[in-house]
């Protein structure tokens, strides 16, 4: 089979297509053909060996959908011909891979396969997000930072569906626009001093809730941005890791009243996916989502598995607003 392997950390062109041999299932596994492959940023410091650290040579990519072809013992979740889709399982930028059924997700039908790959993990990080990490309601703001990106666009989208009102943080007129579309209320352009204007939109009181993907370059303004006994909500690191900082920072001393006693979590997909149940039921809420049409997912670019170099260069340039996919 074909994959894309990593032998040495770097930029884009580290990607080499490869010819290895095609997995065979173990137990509690099935091997899927891919038809889609997702792209996203963590597959970029995956490449570049920073800030995750991860072993050498590498199949980079957590996320695809296709078709099982095999079985391996004991598998009663899926059967050869099932469509279905998968994420947080890396060494996905190949033709075949060996997953354990439990991760697999059903693809209704009627769902294009490379929709599946382009929403799966995205959406389902913005589905725990907005429904369990901050539950969302009517009457909450939440601010949503790079809401032009993949998960920013259904963070938007899901908070709307709950009735909250969205402050969209972006970079550009151009991704101003796309936020808007997506339904949020307000849009702030540019990554500093967005704190003061959701203070300003929120009558000086702050947000109950930040998503923030970006980390080092935008934490203490996310801070600042939260109502007394806030949440910041961090699920990335786009501009680095956060530097070490004292937790008496969050009984707000140092800055202006009403902006103290906050709370700040580090969420991640494996630990609000870590049954089947709830990863199939995440998964439901966004795939019908993006079937009904309540729920709208852009594919901006799609490439053969041997320009996935192009693909980084696409992704780490920050031009783009849709998801980018691979077809092997």
């Amino acid at each position: 089979m074909q994959a894309m392997r990593i032998d040495t950390f770097g930029g884009p062109e580290v990607l080499r297509l490869v010819e290895i041999p095609e997995p065979v299932p173990g137990p509690g596994e099935a091997l899927v053909r891919h038809s889609a492959i997702g792209v996203n940023f963590v597959d970029t410091q995956h490449r570049a060996g920073t800030p995750y650290p991860v072993t050498l040579p590498l199949i980079p990519g957590v996320e695809a959908a296709g078709v099982v072809v095999a079985l391996g013992p004991g598998v009663t979740e899926v059967h050869a011909g099932d469509r279905v889709a998968h994420m947080c399982m890396a060494g996905v930028y190949a033709t075949h891979a060996a997953i354990p059924a439990a991760q697999l997700v059903p693809v209704p039908d009627g769902l294009e396969l490379r929709m599946a790959a382009a929403s799966l993990m995205q959406g389902t990080t913005a589905h725990y997000l907005s429904h369990s990490t901050y539950p969302l309601g009517p009457g909450d703001t939440a601010l949503v930072l790079a809401a032009a990106g993949g998960v920013g666009q259904l963070l938007a989208q899901f908070a709307k569906r709950r009735g909250a009102t969205v402050i969209a943080v972006v970079s550009s007129e151009a991704k101003a626009r796309v936020a808007r579309a997506r339904g949020a209320d307000h849009v702030v352009v540019g990554v500093s001093g967005y704190a003061a204007e959701a203070r300003r939109l929120t009558g000086g009181r702050g947000v109950d809730v930040v998503y923030d993907s970006i980390g080092r370059t935008t934490f203490e303004e996310s801070l600042t941005s939260l109502r007394p006994r806030g949440l910041l909500a961090a699920y990335g690191q786009a501009s680095g890791p956060v530097p070490p900082f004292e937790i008496v920072n969050l009984a707000g001393f140092s800055r202006a009243a009403g902006n103290g006693s906050l709370f700040i979590t580090w969420s991640s997909n494996s630990d609000y996916c870590a049954t089947r149940e709830e990863l199939l039921w995440r998964a439901d809420d966004v795939f019908n989502g993006v079937l009904e049409g309540t729920l709208c997912v852009e594919v901006a670019g799609s490439f053969s598995l041997g320009e996935a170099a192009h693909a980084h260069r696409l992704l780490e340039s920050r031009v783009t607003t849709g998801k980018l996919i691979l077809l092997p």
